[in-house]
């Protein structure tokens, strides 16, 4: 019998491994709505969905492996890291799907959000709300994936072989995408946005670094996991001032 391991797991949802298959478990069916609906329309590769048995999703494992995670390092080539950029790019090129997802979040919503912090020094906060400013601004919905962590992006070598969790997906800013995938790891952003392409506002990425670091810290210690951590978002917002 393969090992079962678990990948992730909190008072949300838990993912599983066992062999090749990923399982995972949500009490949210939405969320799984939303993970297949997704990965059925995006134009990048994307997990093969086994079987849905209510609250569980199996998927197929993707082959290759990450650049790394947030609070690791990082690895790949400049051209893996372009790679990333083109796949993303794509994606953001795709027809709109039918939901607004978590990079569709509006301004409001977010400005309340951010004036809510209680967990950090209030300069910390003030300095990074300051940057965050510019990440709230109109902006043109694109099909976003609204999660895109560097863990989620698969390569072989120089080529994309798979990008998984797709819970957040909807319709968005396509420049929360950029970035999440280079939130810590800011020396390879212009190597994403080689692949990328086009013309990209810096300081719109740089604000959404302090948004979802922010907006983290807060789900993630409730949830049993450490902002606090070297090169996590504490240290991402220490990094902006």
């Amino acid at each position: 019998m393969d090992e079962v391991k678990v990948v992730v797991a909190h008072s949300e949802r838990a993912t599983l491994r066992v062999g090749d298959v990923f399982l995972k478990v949500d009490a949210d069916q939405a969320r799984i709505d939303v993970e297949v609906e997704a990965m059925s329309l995006a134009p990048v590769p994307t997990p093969e969905v086994l079987w849905r048995r209510p609250p569980v999703l199996a998927i197929a494992a993707v082959p290759g492996t990450t650049l790394g995670r947030l609070g690791g390092p990082a690895t790949g080539s400049p051209a893996a890291w372009a790679a990333a950029g083109a796949a993303i790019r794509r994606l953001h090129n795709a027809p709109l799907p039918p939901r607004s997802g978590r990079a569709g979040r509006s301004v409001g919503e977010l400005a309340a959000e951010l004036d809510a912090n209680g967990l950090l020094p209030a300069d910390l906060v003030t300095r990074n709300r300051r940057v965050a400013e510019a990440a709230l601004r109109p902006w043109t919905p694109a099909f976003t994936h609204g999660d895109l962590q560097i863990a989620h992006v698969f390569l072989e070598g120089d080529q994309i072989t798979g990008i998984i969790d797709w819970s957040e997906a909807g319709r968005g800013d396509a420049l929360y995408d950029l970035a999440t995938f280079t939130l810590g790891h800011e020396e390879h952003l212009d190597d994403v946005l080689t692949g990328y392409g086009g013309d990209v506002e810096l300081e719109v990425i740089h604000a959404w670094w302090a948004v979802r670091s922010l907006l983290a810290v807060r789900w993630l210690t409730e949830h049993g996991f450490d902002p606090f951590a070297p090169g996590c978002e504490v240290d991402v917002l220490r990094a902006r001032v």
